[in-house]
């Protein structure tokens, strides 16, 4: 049925039923699963207080920022291998949308799978991650309804 399935999360609860709904998917086809995270790089960010025109507040690091989507990552690999799951990570630099697709492209992937959110109202005719996947995927999508 499937070999190789690419799921995108972001930690949420949302994204966790999406990353859910994969592992099933790739217990009972013997699938390996590619768990897939973007982030986008920090810049500094201008606040604004009482008394002051502005200042310039330091995000965190490059390095802080990945280690902490490592982790989420890491806890949801966990306990996917832990239902015997083949599971390979992916920590992605920039679009989710692109680094999903990239990851689906690279590891051949037979299916894609993302959540819903983001499907309705504006964002479905602007651009969110699922409508984005689903029209450029080079293999099936499932999307998982997570509203």
């Amino acid at each position: 049925m499937y070999s190789s399935i690419v799921v995108g999360t972001d930690g949420s609860s949302t994204a966790r039923q999406a990353v859910y709904q994969a592992a099933e998917l790739a217990k009972l086809s013997g699938a390996k699963l590619h768990l897939v995270s973007a982030y986008r790089p920090p810049s500094q960010v201008a606040a604004f207080g009482p008394g002051l025109d502005a200042m310039i507040v330091s995000p965190p690091s490059d390095d802080e920022v990945r280690a902490e989507v490592e982790s989420i990552l890491a806890e949801a690999a966990r306990e996917i291998e832990g239902q015997g799951v083949a599971v390979e990570r992916y920590v992605v630099p920039g679009n989710a949308a692109e680094a999903i697709l990239e990851v689906a492209e690279s590891q051949g992937a037979d299916l894609v799978v993302v959540g819903s959110r983001g499907m309705g109202g504006a964002r479905r005719f602007l651009g969110s991650v699922p409508n984005s996947v689903s029209h450029h995927a080079p293999c099936s999508v499932l999307i998982v309804h997570t509203a």
